[in-house]
């Protein structure tokens, strides 16, 4: 063993937007006092997405290992809370579900709570699953919570995220960013050059600037400027399984109570997003164009919304898939550059974020072992075909047959990996979730539940316990839930007393 020899110096990010700041905070915090320079390029010429306003619990995490104040970045993001999912009309028309964050239940006499459930609802109890849940019941009341006044009660365990502004995070990590030592230069990319190993040697910008780095991050966009235009790393196109190629979004001015969850809700050929914020509501319809036309996607989101546009609709197209490796030589694809999933379940800067810790991980010097690459890119892999084949059980499961967009996600083929899910479920209600799978029990069990997919039976075991014993301790379990949940103040309350944005100018 040796001391590291052709340690990295120079990092290059290309691309600015939620990807780039987020890698230029978690590198700039790691080497904040160390001799490594990070460099971030952005141009004004290239517009940010930033439609990416509706997270998942990891985000919280990331934040607060960079040390950043939660309170502080809520105000600055105008952002809300966030307890999991609303889906109206997937199913079929008429009906909703919620999908959670945290957990479902606690295990009673060793036996999984789900097992617990579904052998009470064999024994005709007609309790819905999300009874058990804190953070549904938490959104069917509109509350919030002080999660230190938790401890000790059925909310101890809940999970939550954030609705926010992207454009303003992005503003958010540039300072912090900066404040830490990265260097940040304005430029629009002109040429790249690669050395003679076919690593990425530097970019020269339109001003002439020539900038030289170790390694490069490629945070460009679905262009993929990097990772596709000089290393031609080749892209999985997944349309077969989910067909949605476009977006429309408008922003609009708040009505009513800011909910504390996102609204997915079904539409012809595709679906809305409501994504409630302090100063605002974000609004989007994603959509087939196989099957609805541009104006005919605009007029279905105007006709969804809530309050006054804000802006006017632009439309996004994109195409589901992954590169074939997010990294390559000596280059690392992170956010739109890496691959896209439409945004049902929030995944986006989860993806950038996992990535990154992959990455810390598996840090190479400037040679960038293939052995690390491979093992990162397998990884990625797996992270973007679990949370694919989840998205895909939200459509194949439907039981709407009002529109040939339903019609073809009910007939269309799926993927072995989720077949082979489904399969294993109808059984008995068994999950084989790996350990550092996104998605865990209560999520696939929520959205199986929502869309009326049942196990035939469940595990025998359960029927050693009492019933009239396991049906008093369930009944308990949600009444206790309900109860302190009552006790909570409203998320309008909770935000104006805790965390309240500044009035946008």
């Amino acid at each position: 063993m040796q001391v590291t020899q052709d340690a990295i110096k120079n990092f290059v990010i290309v691309g600015g937007g939620t990807a780039g700041w987020v890698a230029a905070a978690t590198l700039g915090n790691i080497f904040k006092d160390s001799d490594v320079n990070i460099t971030l390029v952005e141009s004004k010429e290239v517009g940010i997405i930033g439609v990416g306003e509706a997270t998942i619990p990891p985000l919280l995490d990331t934040i607060r290992s960079l040390g950043i104040d939660e309170a502080e970045f809520i105000k600055a993001t105008q952002a809300s809370f966030k307890w999991g999912i609303r889906f109206e009309n997937w199913r079929k028309k008429d009906h909703a579900y919620f999908h959670p964050f945290g957990v479902l239940g606690q295990e009673i006499d060793g036996h999984d709570f789900y097992q617990c459930w579904l052998k009470s609802k064999a024994e005709g109890d007609k309790t819905p699953l999300m009874a058990h849940s804190p953070e549904s019941v938490l959104s069917d009341h509109n509350r919030f919570f002080l999660p230190f006044n938790a401890m000790g009660t059925p909310l101890a365990s809940a999970h939550y995220a954030l609705h926010l502004d992207a454009i303003l995070v992005g503003q958010y990590l540039r300072k912090f960013s900066e404040s830490i030592g990265v260097q940040r230069i304005e430029g629009h990319v002109e040429s790249v050059a690669k050395n003679d190993s076919g690593f990425i040697d530097n970019i020269t910008l339109k001003d002439g600037q020539q900038i030289t780095g170790d390694f490069f991050i490629d945070c460009t966009g679905f262009k993929g400027l990097l990772i596709e235009g000089i290393l031609n790393t080749g892209y999985d196109d997944w349309s077969e399984y989910l067909p949605c190629n476009r977006a429309v979004t408008v922003q609009t001015k708040n009505t009513g109570e800011i909910t504390p969850y996102t609204t997915s809700r079904a539409q012809d050929a595709g679906w809305t997003w409501r994504i409630p914020l302090q100063h605002r509501t974000g609004n989007g319809y994603v959509f087939c164009d196989k099957y609805c036309s541009d104006e005919e996607a605009i007029a279905t989101l105007l006709a969804n919304i809530e309050g006054e546009p804000l802006t006017k609709p632009k439309v996004i197209p994109f195409v589901t898939g992954m590169r074939k490796q997010a990294w390559n030589k000596n280059c690392l694809a992170l956010g739109l550059a890496q691959g896209f999933v439409e945004p049902l379940e929030s995944t986006a800067i989860h993806l950038v974020s996992k990535t990154l810790a992959f990455f810390v991980r598996m840090f190479p010097d400037k040679n960038c072992n293939q052995t690390l690459v491979n093992e990162l890119n397998r990884r990625v892999r797996a992270d973007y075909e679990e949370i694919r084949d989840f998205l895909i059980l939200h459509y194949c499961t439907t039981e709407r047959d009002d529109t040939e967009f339903w019609l073809y996600c009910q007939n269309m083929a799926i993927p072995t990996s989720l077949q082979q899910r489904i399969d294993f479920f109808k059984v008995a209600g068994g999950l084989k979730p790996g350990a550092e799978e996104l998605f865990q029990p209560t999520s696939w069990y929520a959205v199986f539940d929502g869309m009326g997919i049942m196990p035939a039976g469940y595990n025998p075991t359960v029927d050693a316990l009492d019933y009239k014993k396991l049906k008093m301790s369930l009944t308990a379990g949600k009444n206790a839930i309900v109860e302190v949940v009552k006790k909570q103040p409203s998320h309008d309350e909770f935000l104006q007393k805790y965390c309240p944005a500044p009035t946008p100018e």
